[in-house]
């Protein structure tokens, strides 16, 4: 392992221009998430039980007791593991001790630790604890241990350090309608959820180091295969879809050996699907991959330099896990000053959990053999990943394919520079490897169905000016419509949101998202190009992808600088 400091010039630049990609991720979603915010909210509080019915459930570990509201129960805060404190901080998810009696179910657990906002090093987020493995179940309340109702397991997104389950964009009161059971959860999250160090490796040396994170999604996957027949699930059926980080997470997922098994579906949502955008650095090798330069134990060293721990042998782990969890979190700071060396990973290559990125494993035919969602929004990010100044600066960034760029995204050369920035940083980031993803999964066999979402609340067309903002089908998905800062819900909303959700809930059952009384959504073949479209207006189609040049061009932008 190299200096843990950097002191070469050549190492240094390359540690600079990844961290700034992987902190503008960060920015980006939180930047996507507020705009969000201003549109979607009609707040689903916890309001009061219209009954006082309480029920109950025997899970392995004990009676939980949660609420009926109509014809939806709900079962919050159940910890799924025990709490990832002290020494089991950067630890597998450990067993959690059973409880006597009727623990009570009727409100969400704490989040797990995140910075707050404004961010303070060394706080949390007031929601926030390292104390956070609880998961969430939503069901008809007709639901009985027989029922064997097909279940949906929500990843929420957040760039892998922010968010939790309990979002009330997530409920599941909606899919519970449909007679779908849904379970959202809490995982690890920053430094806490993906961290390596020298003596942390050496540790424990059978059990998967490094990605905590998805440690958590795999127990949290094993706690409903144990526990959700007694909730009136069948866990032979079981649907997980996440977005942005959670639809990375579902790519991993798809290609890990630790958790085939648990899921028999996928959705991915805006979630990428090639290399270079949370997909996985290296353990303990600088300078081996051109998208993480920086290795995963060397970053854990420079942490602890930065908090004055010197070496990397157990006593140095010691002082470490004796860190305030503020300490760790450190506001969500990812570099060690501006420009400074990187103090934050992200998903690791960890050799037993994660053993190759996701697009390794889908040109291999290596991932696992279940039906697909996948697509991405028309205007996931206005920059970011791909920044210039000018047309001129953005079209030199594709060298080898830079007239075909050009025809592509400006034909006239009229297109606003605004717009094409967004469509470059959209098209490279979700919507190719979106494409390249369905097509390895229909490459071996495997039921495929892609979409674009395009539709723009009217309310909302005056922020969104070139299409839909990442983040912006969430609330969609879950038909959890809210109202905020002016902005109203508009009845075309509500059709738009029945639908999605009812698509989403179809596929849940059957592996196919049609159904009664919607628009045909025929499965993805490359040989005819089509896309499932939910067109700015909010109809839906199904027709020749209108990106298909565009698409075109990056992944021959990709295939080239793979070659290279």
């Amino acid at each position: 392992m190299s200096s843990a400091r950097f002191h070469r010039s050549d190492r240094k630049d390359k540690n600079m221009r990844i961290h700034r990609s992987e902190t503008t991720f960060t920015a980006l979603w939180l930047l996507a998430a507020t705009l969000l915010a201003s549109v979607n909210a009609q707040e689903t509080k916890e309001s009061k039980p219209d009954s006082k019915t309480q029920p109950t459930v025997p899970t392995a570990l004990g009676i939980v007791r949660g609420v009926t509201e109509g014809d939806v129960s709900s079962f919050k805060g159940i910890p799924y593991a025990a709490a990832p404190v002290g020494a089991n901080r950067w630890r597998p998810p450990q067993p959690m001790s059973p409880w006597d009696g009727e623990r009570d179910a009727s409100k969400f657990g704490a989040d797990c630790a995140q910075a707050g906002f404004p961010r303070t090093p060394g706080s949390i987020s007031a929601s926030s604890s390292e104390d956070c493995l609880f998961l969430n179940v939503w069901r008809p309340a007709s639901a009985a241990g027989d029922s064997k109702l097909p279940v949906m397991v929500w990843i929420h997104g957040g760039a892998f350090v922010f968010g939790s389950g309990s979002s009330p964009d997530f409920s599941g009161v909606q899919f519970a309608k449909q007679g779908v059971i849904v379970v959202t959860f809490n995982y690890r999250l920053g430094r806490l959820g993906f961290f390596a160090f020298p003596a942390l490796s050496k540790e424990h040396p059978d059990e998967p180091k490094g990605n905590y994170a998805y440690m958590d999604q795999i127990a949290a996957l094993k706690w409903v295969q144990k526990n959700i027949a007694a909730f009136g699930g069948d866990p032979n059926n079981v649907t997980i879809f996440g977005e942005s980080a959670g639809g990375v997470s579902v790519h991993t997922l798809l290609t890990s050996p630790l958790s085939r098994g648990f899921f028999q579906k996928a959705i991915s949502e805006s979630g990428g699907g090639r290399d270079g955008v949370l997909t996985g650095r290296p353990m303990s090798k600088d300078g081996v991959d051109p998208n993480y330069p920086v290795a995963a134990e060397t970053i854990g060293v420079n942490f602890a330099h930065k908090h004055g721990i010197e070496g990397t042998d157990a006593a140095a782990l010691a002082k470490l896990r004796a860190l305030s969890v503020g300490e760790i979190v450190d506001g969500g700071q990812e570099s060690d000053g501006p420009g400074g060396p990187p103090i934050y990973p992200g998903p690791i290559l960890d050799g037993k959990l994660v053993v190759q990125t996701a697009e390794s494993a889908y040109k291999a035919g290596r991932q696992a053999n279940v039906p697909l969602i996948i697509g991405s929004n028309s205007a996931e990010v206005p920059a970011g990943f791909v920044n210039a100044s000018s047309k001129e600066e953005l079209l030199s960034q594709f060298v080898s394919v830079k007239s075909e760029m050009s025809a592509a995204y400006d034909p006239d050369g009229a297109t606003d520079f605004a717009r094409m920035l967004t469509l470059v940083n959209t098209d490279k980031v979700w919507a190719e490897p979106a494409r390249f993803t369905a097509r390895a999964f229909v490459a071996k066999g495997t039921p495929a169905y892609l979409y674009l979402f395009s539709y723009v609340s009217p309310s909302m067309q005056g922020r969104m000016r070139f299409g839909a903002a990442h983040g912006s089908e969430i609330p969609y998905v879950f038909n959890n419509l809210r109202t905020r800062n002016g902005a109203t819900v508009d009845p075309k909303d509500e059709a738009v949101a029945k639908m999605i959700n009812t698509y989403w809930a179809n596929f849940a059952k059957t592996g196919d998202p049609n159904g009664p009384g919607l628009p045909k959504w025929p499965r993805y073949e490359p040989s005819k190009g089509e896309i499932f479209d939910i067109k700015l207006d909010g109809s839906p189609i199904a027709e020749p992808d209108p990106r298909k040049a565009r698409l075109d061009v990056i992944e021959k932008a990709v295939n080239a600088s793979k070659s290279r």
